[in-house]
C-alpha cells in the first residue's frame, strides 16, 4: 500500500452541499454579515471569512511579492509618544512588540476574544498595537488607549507619575494572562490549575526552591512560576558577593574584568544554598521537630522569555537610593548551571562553569535591553532592541535612532531579556526554530 490519500467525488460532493447550508444556516441566525463566520468540518475552532475589498485588491496589485528583510529594512520600528511620565510604559511596549513569538502570535490575529466587553481587553488593544507598529508608519503612535486601559486593570499604575518599568511589565502580563484565559489555547490545559495561554507559554518559567534540614539532611522541594529573575546587585544591603573566579577568562561570553560584575555572578548569587540560621527554622518532615536548614534556588523548568530584573532601587528604612554599579552582560547567555539538573556539578556552593556545555534548549540571545537613566526623584526609561539579526536600535519614546552592539553592552542595564536560540515541542522534543534567523 502506497498510503496516499484516496478522493471520493461524491464524498467530496457531500461535503461541500452540507458546508453550505451550514453557512446558510448561520448567515441567517446572524445579526451582523460582517460578523459571519464558517466553522470547518471537524474542528471546533472559528474562522472569520474575509471578502476582499477594493482597496486591498489594488494594494495586493502593487505588492505582489513578499518583502525582503534588508539592513535598511524598517518595519516594526515605530516611536510612541510620551503621554506624560509614561516613558515607563513606552519602554516595555517596545521590549513586548519585539518579542519574536509574541509578534508571530499578534501578527498572525490568533488571539479570540471571550470577554463579555471587547474594549476593555487588553489583549484586543496589544493585538491592535502590533498592527500600528508594524504597519509601515513611520510617524510616532499615541498609546493612549493602552495607558487608558491599564489605569483600568491596575489601578496602582493610575496617574501621571513616574512608574517603576518594572512593575509595569508584571502588571501587563498579569493583566494579559488574565484576559487570554478565555482564548482556546487558554482553555486548553488538561490541568485546571494551569493555564496554557500565550503570556506563560513565553514567560512562564519554574522556579525550584530545595530546603534541606541541617539535622537528617532531608530535602522539601517546591516548583513556583515566575516571569522574571530579580538579582541583587554589589553595594546593596546584601553582603555575600561571589566574583568570577581568577581562572575563568571567559564565561557565557563575558570577558572577566577584576573588579567589574556580570550577569552570570548574579545568578551565581541567586542560585548560591543559603544558610537560614537559628531565627528561621523550620519544621523538618523527617525529623518531626524544627531545625536550622539551607536553602537553595535554581530552575526547574526555563521560559522561552527570559527576563532579568536587577535591583537598582533599594528602599529601606534609612534611605531611597538608585544603585548605579555597572553589570556587564552578554549577548547570548547559557542558563544551563543554574539549572536544578545541574545541582549535582556543585561543590560546597560553588558553580562549576562548563566551558561549553553543547546544550543548545538551554541557550539564549539577548534581544532587548530597559535602561534607567536618573535618580529615583528624577528618571528617564530608554531601551534597546534588537529589530533583526545584529541590527540594534534605541528607543526613546517617539525618537527612534540606530545603535552599535556596544552602546547595548556598554549600558547600565535595568531589564534584560534574552530569547531562548532553539524552541522544541513540548511532547517530541524535535527541534523547531531557531531564533537567531529573526
Amino acid at each position: 500500500m502506497c498510503k496516499d490519500y484516496v478522493y471520493d467525488k461524491d464524498i467530496e460532493q457531500i461535503a461541500k452541499e452540507e458546508q453550505g447550508e451550514a453557512l446558510k444556516l448561520q448567515a441567517s441566525t446572524s445579526t451582523e454579515v460582517s460578523h459571519q463566520q464558517c466553522s470547518m468540518p471537524g474542528l471546533s475552532e472559528k474562522y472569520p471569512t474575509w471578502e476582499t475589498t477594493k482597496p486591498e485588491l489594488e494594494l495586493l496589485g502593487h505588492n505582489p511579492r513578499r518583502r525582503r528583510i534588508t539592513s535598511s529594512f524598517t518595519i516594526g520600528l515605530r516611536g510612541l509618544i510620551n503621554l506624560g511620565n509614561t516613558c515607563f510604559m513606552n519602554c516595555i511596549v517596545q521590549a513586548l512588540t519585539h518579542t519574536p513569538i509574541l509578534r508571530d502570535f499578534f501578527l498572525s490575529d490568533r488571539h479570540r476574544c471571550e470577554m463579555p466587553s471587547p474594549e476593555l481587553c487588553l489583549v484586543c488593544e496589544m493585538s491592535s498595537l502590533f498592527r500600528e507598529l508594524y504597519s509601515g508608519n513611520p510617524s510616532p503612535h499615541v498609546p493612549y488607549k493602552l495607558l487608558h486601559l491599564v489605569w483600568i486593570h491596575a489601578r496602582h499604575l493610575a496617574g501621571y507619575r513616574q512608574q517603576d518599568a518594572h512593575e509595569f511589565l508584571i502588571a501587563a502580563l498579569d493583566v494579559l494572562h488574565r484576559h487570554c484565559k478565555g482564548d482556546d489555547a487558554g482553555k486548553a490545559a488538561n490541568n485546571p490549575n494551569h493555564c496554557n495561554c500565550i503570556i506563560d507559554q513565553i514567560f512562564t518559567g519554574g522556579l525550584q526552591s530545595d530546603v534541606t534540614c541541617q539535622a537528617c539532611h532531608g530535602v522539601s522541594t517546591t516548583i513556583d512560576p515566575c516571569w522574571d529573575i530579580s538579582l541583587d546587585l554589589p553595594g546593596s544591603c546584601t553582603s555575600f558577593w561571589p566574583m568570577s573566579p581568577g581562572r575563568e577568562s571567559s564565561v557565557n561570553g563575558e570577558s572577566h574584568i577584576p573588579g567589574i560584575t556580570t550577569l552570570t555572578d548574579c545568578l551565581r548569587r541567586f542560585t548560591r544554598p543559603e544558610h537560614l540560621g537559628s531565627s528561621a527554622k523550620i519544621k523538618c518532615g523527617s525529623c518531626q521537630s524544627y531545625q536550622e536548614s539551607t536553602k537553595q534556588l535554581t530552575m526547574n523548568k526555563l521560559p522561552v522569555v527570559a527576563c532579568f530584573h536587577f535591583k537598582r532601587f533599594e528602599h529601606s528604612a534609612k534611605q531611597r537610593r538608585k544603585i548605579t554599579t555597572y553589570i556587564s552582560f552578554p549577548l547570548e547567555l547559557d542558563m544551563t548551571p543554574f539549572m536544578a539538573s545541574s545541582k549535582e556539578s556543585r561543590m560546597n556552593g560553588q558553580l562549576q562553569l562548563p566551558t561549553n556545555s553543547g546544550n543548545d534548549e538551554n541557550k539564549y540571545s539577548l534581544f532587548a535591553v530597559v535602561n534607567h537613566q536618573g535618580t529615583l526623584e528624577s528618571g528617564h526609561y530608554t531601551s534597546f532592541i534588537r529589530h533583526h539579526k545584529d541590527q540594534w536600535f534605541k528607543c526613546d519614546d517617539a525618537v527612534i535612532t540606530k545603535a552599535s552592539i556596544k552602546d547595548v553592552l556598554d549600558s547600565e542595564g535595568y531589564l534584560l531579556f534574552y530569547h531562548k536560540q532553539v524552541l522544541e515541542h513540548e511532547s517530541e522534543k524535535v527541534k523547531e526554530v531557531n531564533t537567531q534567523a529573526y
